[in-house]
């Protein structure tokens, strides 16, 4: 794996997404969310992820070393905070009970770690080093949005998987940005683990839904506008 990782970063990192989303969109759609087979299976991504990262000393190259400094700077990072409770914007409705609900919400709590670090951190970190942040950025937000689809697979109805791909590209985006102005991913991972976990606790009531969706756009929209605008070490090639 670290030979991979030093000769073929790109490749390491797209590898480790493939594995994800097959490995967990099979075991997501013959278990499902609340199965003690996908929380096992997550914290095997999350302890590789993490093994991987410590024994290589990455901490500091992807985001993990702290919190980010001059948080003001990035107005808190309020308005992810606020559009990651969009799922319970309707109110609270557990789509599961007693220890299944616990499998759930941990294993929601792991997919936005292990998504994070391989979006945020393998992938996006390994294309920065072409020197095209811009594309690094676009490609990390729709790889993210566009490997939703794979939610067709778990029966999913069309509409309801494409507005997730928005939903999820437009998140894309937020957390692509705030990643590489910040310098941290430990704000993403937090706000990633909120969204999903929620998912699992909201009534999910369409109309609320489709309001989440249109705000959250809109708020991708201005807040990486706003993000865009910020100088950073990477923009000015002093890292």
């Amino acid at each position: 794996m670290r030979k991979l990782y030093e000769t073929k970063e790109i490749v390491f990192a797209v590898l480790w997404i493939v594995a994800y989303c097959v490995v967990m969109g099979t075991i997501r759609g013959n278990f499902g969310d609340d199965s003690i087979i996908m929380l096992l299976a997550l914290i095997a991504f999350s302890a590789g992820i993490i093994a991987f990262v410590k024994t290589n000393h990455l901490e500091k190259k992807y985001g993990l070393a702290g919190w980010p400094k001059n948080a003001g700077k990035y107005l808190y990072f309020i308005p992810m905070w606020i559009v990651a409770t969009g799922n319970i914007w309707d109110g609270f409705a557990p789509s599961y009970q007693g220890i299944a609900l616990v499998f759930a919400v941990l294993s929601m709590i792991l997919v936005g770690f292990v998504e994070e670090m391989i979006f945020r951190g393998f992938l996006f970190r390994a294309m920065l080093k072409d020197g095209k942040p811009v594309v690094a950025i676009v490609v990390s937000a729709l790889t993210f949005g566009i490997g939703h689809i794979v939610n067709l697979l778990n029966g999913q109805a069309s509409l309801e998987t494409l507005a997730q791909v928005f939903f999820a590209i437009s998140w894309g985006f937020i957390f692509t940005m705030v990643c590489y102005k910040s310098g941290s991913i430990i704000p993403c991972i937090l706000a990633h683990s909120i969204i999903d976990a929620l998912a699992v606790l909201g009534a999910d009531i369409m109309l609320f839904s489709w309001i989440s969706i249109g705000v959250t756009i809109f708020t991708a929209i201005c807040y990486c506008i706003y993000l865009g605008r910020l100088k950073t070490q990477d923009d000015t090639g002093n890292a």
